[in-house]
């Protein structure tokens, strides 16, 4: 699944090309992905000019003069392909602008889109709970000391929890966990405020390394513009199962089970 730094490079590649511009025509090809489409998506968006575009968690936003905002989950496989030189069956919704065409593209059809009235963006369901964005200035070591506080959860779990931090996948927090030297089983309210000083500047540098190298390439993500992302390719843990720990004073990486899903850790580095 695309991940934050996934949806945050599209977004970026995205913006490039379709901010400021004039959606000139719309096309749905099917009726459905996840879930229908909205009804009179292709009303709303045709001649509506592309007023911003932003992330919210792992979905992308592209704001319209209109007062609208088209929401786009990118599921499991899902991906924005900007000039295609051919059409694909998997193009479910094309976008085009007077220079550019953007097909987003879906195998296996769990991404959506959602079109929402622009002031009541928060209040919608899936981003009213959230919590804070892990790139912005609200994630704070206070923050998670008072969403840990009493939680006898693991701080890996915890920090898969959408309520305690918007956004973050499994792949980062493995990694940024490592970075901070903090055992993914402690109880939430077990980690230290030293512990949570060095977590949260490690869950941000985590993931503005993986942006800076377009996300990690996982199946089928790819950028807008058909490049790979190679952030994988730098895993400290993720996916290194019996190898050696790139701390000097580490160990071998081991995986445990956690919530059923896999987590990587150094059992000496993360005591």
């Amino acid at each position: 699944m695309p991940e934050l730094p996934e949806v945050e490079t599209t977004v970026r590649g995205l913006a490039r090309f379709l901010d400021g511009e004039q959606i000139v025509s719309v096309r749905v090809n099917r009726p459905d992905m996840r879930r229908p489409f909205p009804p009179g998506l292709v009303q709303a968006m045709t001649g509506a000019t592309i007023s911003g575009l932003s992330r919210r968690a792992k979905y992308g936003l592209l704001h319209t003069d209109r007062d609208q905002t088209l929401v786009f989950h990118l599921g499991m496989s899902g991906r924005w392909r900007i000039d295609p030189e051919e059409a694909d069956k998997h193009d479910h919704l094309v976008l085009a602008t007077r220079d550019h065409v953007f097909a987003l593209n879906d195998p296996r059809r769990f991404g959506s889109v959602d079109l929402l009235l622009a002031p009541e963006l928060d209040l919608w369901p899936p981003f009213a709970a959230l919590g804070p964005e892990p790139l912005g200035e609200m994630l704070t070591p206070e923050h998670l000391r008072e969403a840990t506080r009493g939680r006898k959860q693991a701080i890996k779990l915890l920090l898969l929890d959408q309520r305690v931090v918007a956004g973050l996948g499994n792949i980062y927090v493995c990694e940024a966990l490592w970075q901070a030297g903090i055992n993914p089983r402690k109880a939430g309210d077990k980690v230290t405020m030293p512990q949570l000083r060095r977590l949260v500047p490690a869950i941000k540098d985590v993931l503005e390394r993986s942006i800076r190298d377009g996300g990690s390439t996982l199946r089928d993500f790819a950028q807008p513009d058909g490049n790979l992302g190679y952030f994988a390719t730098r895993f400290h843990v993720y996916g290194r199962e019996r190898q050696v720990c790139h701390h000097e004073d580490g160990g071998t990486i081991r995986r445990i089970v956690q919530g059923g899903r896999s987590t990587w850790f150094c059992p000496v580095c993360q005591k």
